[in-house]
């Protein structure tokens, strides 16, 4: 692609190259160039690109755009931009041909419930018979195959290549959950969303955000526009006092949902068992009986954002009920792990206090006996979230294990004293171990015949992350060995 329309949407400060340079591709990471390579030098938090300028010149970069001024005498074609993001996510969308232009979008932000309200709205599409992708904190998938995930939301010239494939696959939509990270860097800049959806705001990320404002501020963007109109859709829990303060922008259309709230989208009648969710919905187009086999009250908030958004892009009733029935179960979400033990054994992604307290009251409806937590804190990560997390597990529960999770550079015993506050604040009773597996086997050596073991905080990651190493470690696996070490056999699996 000749430079000059790469650059076409981008704001150029300093030019210094011949306009008519062809260039082959893009990249950001110097491991990455190749011949013909646009390379993009990016000062992040912990690596500065402009230290790798002769790598990627000896690997054939033919030009390098910059927020800094051009070297003297340096040999290849030179972009001054003022802010490196926004060009990168220009460019890129430029490169593939604006492929999110051939695409209907719709994007998720929140603390908790992006993953299974992306999910249950991806069934709703294929249900409506929608071709479809699906990005987000598990999974990247396309129509035609899935990889695993790495971040939230892909860097904005990865992005454009996701969207690019799945255009060219035949998708007429994508589902993609949008962390507060990526909008503050600016990886989805450009991208017109049809849908935005909130889900909620609670306390995370502030070792990023600093603040509950700031943190408000990042997922505020994705329904304002993002260098383009704001969302056609904006869909917003009204249980959540965050929500307010959206429907105060300007947009299109907006749609509210909610469980206890006088909102536009929401519940008549809730009901539960063993086998799941059977409820009523008011909907703009009428009732709506739905039955879901996922659990618990946070679930039914997934479900109704997920209804919301897609009747507000005009998607019949009748799909959005069978969407939601197909959705049988999210990844490392309340997921069951049955090895025909005589107690229920859950695995859930909750890493947040308000995420903790909605799986352990979710759980207490289950329990015939007791409620057994495991619990621990990531590393690196927000602190001021540890000792809430603890004092909801000694709260909400009979019996707390409290162990290590991914303490990435952080001391694991470290990081458990902060959970331990809370814990002693609450009164309650708990063991601590820091090996993740010998805490899960307490736990499941203690559980009786009508208890309920919560293991929460890593869901679907297969890996445990430490300072020196990482290592594979999947609580799902691991609950699985553990149970069929205390006798118990399930299905066998592959």
């Amino acid at each position: 692609m000749i430079l000059a329309e790469l650059l076409r949407d981008t704001n150029v400060l300093q030019f210094d190259g011949p306009p008519a340079l062809n260039i082959d591709s893009l990249a950001y990471d110097s491991r990455r160039v190749r011949k013909g390579c646009l390379f993009f030098a990016i000062q992040g938090n912990a690596v500065d690109g402009h230290n790798f300028l002769e790598q990627a010149l000896r690997s054939g970069a033919i030009g390098v755009a910059s927020e800094r001024a051009k070297p003297a005498d340096f040999p290849v074609a030179w972009v001054r931009v003022p802010n490196i993001r926004r060009a990168l996510a220009a460019a890129a969308r430029a490169f593939y041909g604006y492929p999110d232009r051939r695409l209907r979008i719709a994007g998720i932000t929140g603390t908790n419930g992006k993953t299974t309200t992306a999910y249950l709205l991806h069934s709703i599409f294929e249900s409506a018979g929608i071709k479809s992708g699906l990005l987000g904190t598990i999974e990247y998938r396309t129509t035609l195959r899935s990889d695993t995930a790495h971040h939230t939301t892909l860097e904005s010239l990865e992005l454009a290549a996701y969207f690019d494939e799945l255009a060219r696959e035949g998708g007429q939509a994508a589902v993609m959950e949008v962390s507060s990270h990526a909008l503050a860097q600016e990886r989805v800049w450009g991208v017109r969303f049809e849908a935005a959806i909130f889900t909620n705001l609670t306390v995370d990320h502030l070792d990023f955000h600093k603040d509950l404002e700031s943190y408000f501020a990042a997922k505020r963007r994705l329904f304002e526009g993002l260098g383009t109109p704001p969302p056609e859709l904006g869909v917003i829990n009204l249980d959540d006092p965050w929500g307010e303060q959206l429907l105060k922008l300007p947009q299109p259309r907006q749609l509210t949902y909610g469980i206890s709230s006088n909102a536009q989208v929401k519940v008549r009648h809730f009901g539960q068992d063993a086998k799941g969710i059977h409820a009523t919905l008011s909907m703009p187009e009428g009732k709506l009986e739905v039955e879901s086999p996922l659990l618990g009250r946070a679930n039914l908030a997934n479900i109704l954002a997920a209804a919301a958004a897609a009747s507000g892009m005009n998607i019949a009733n009748e799909q959005i009920r069978q969407g939601i029935r197909r959705q049988h179960s999210v990844p490392g979400r309340f997921e069951q792990i049955d090895e025909k033990q005589p107690y229920l054994v859950l695995v859930d992604y909750a890493h947040t206090h308000d995420a903790l307290k909605q799986a352990l009251q979710t759980a207490r409806g289950l329990t015939l006996n007791r409620l057994i937590v495991v619990f621990g804190c990531g590393g690196d990560r927000d602190r001021s979230k540890r000792p809430l997390m603890g004092e909801v597990a000694g709260k909400l529960s009979d019996a707390v294990v409290l162990t290590s999770d991914n303490p990435r550079s952080e001391d694991p015993f470290l990081i458990m004293n902060d959970a331990m506050v809370g814990l002693q604040r609450s009164g309650a009773s708990y063991v601590a171990e820091v090996d993740r597996e010998r805490a899960i086997r307490l736990a499941l050596e203690q559980a009786r015949e009508g208890d309920v073991v919560l293991i929460a905080g890593k869901g679907h990651e297969t890996c445990q992350v430490f300072k020196d190493r990482t290592i594979v470690f999947d609580d799902r696996e691991v609950s699985r060995r553990i149970l069929r070490d205390l006798g118990f056999r399930g299905p066998d699996r592959p």
